[in-house]
């Protein structure tokens, strides 16, 4: 499937809705509940076995997903702020907790993220945040170099701070919350 072009349109969903999905230690799709289904506009033959990048939308900073991949194969949760591209090219935003999956042995052996909706004054802060992590992705011509870059542009970030990644995404909740 072609990845559509981002429309600028936004949807939203209420906030008694939970999307969530499943995946294997590749983040390949293994189910998907029907929120995500309407919300991305695909079918569960559409999504089972595909990645999950199926959402990804180009905005979205590649350093907040290398962060999100590495807690989670370490074992750890992780919460974010994600941006998703649904099939017809409109956008949607989520505050997301993933967690690894174990089996008997505890071994991993995928991954469970539930995504509510998010603050709408936590999005309008995380989105210059992303915005400067995407420029710094962008001057780059060799991704790999990019990726480095902003993630480099996010530690930075979270160490004048004084914060973990964990911490950042917590403080960014309580303070919208709060407001």
């Amino acid at each position: 499937m072609p990845r559509p072009e981002p429309t600028g349109r936004e949807l939203f969903f209420r906030p008694s809705e939970l999307i969530v999905s499943k995946t294997d230690t590749r983040g390949r799709i293994t189910y998907a509940n029907s929120v995500f289904q309407h919300l991305a506009g695909y079918a569960e033959h559409e999504l089972l076995g595909r990645p999950h990048s199926i959402i990804r939308h180009p905005d979205m900073p590649m350093c907040v997903f290398q962060l999100l991949w590495e807690r989670i194969a370490a074992g750890h949760e992780v919460f974010a702020y994600v941006v998703n591209l649904a099939r017809n090219g409109d956008h949607y935003w989520v505050f997301a907790h993933v967690t690894p999956t174990y089996d008997a042995d505890h071994q991993i052996v995928g991954y469970h993220s539930n995504r509510r909706v998010p603050a709408r004054d936590a999005v309008e802060q995380i989105s210059g945040i992303y915005q400067l992590l995407r420029d710094e992705e962008r001057r780059h011509k060799n991704k790999r170099e990019g990726l480095a870059a902003s993630r480099a542009v996010l530690d930075s970030h979270l160490e004048s701070q004084g914060m973990t990644y964990d911490a950042f995404v917590w403080d960014l909740t309580r303070r919208c919350a709060a407001a």
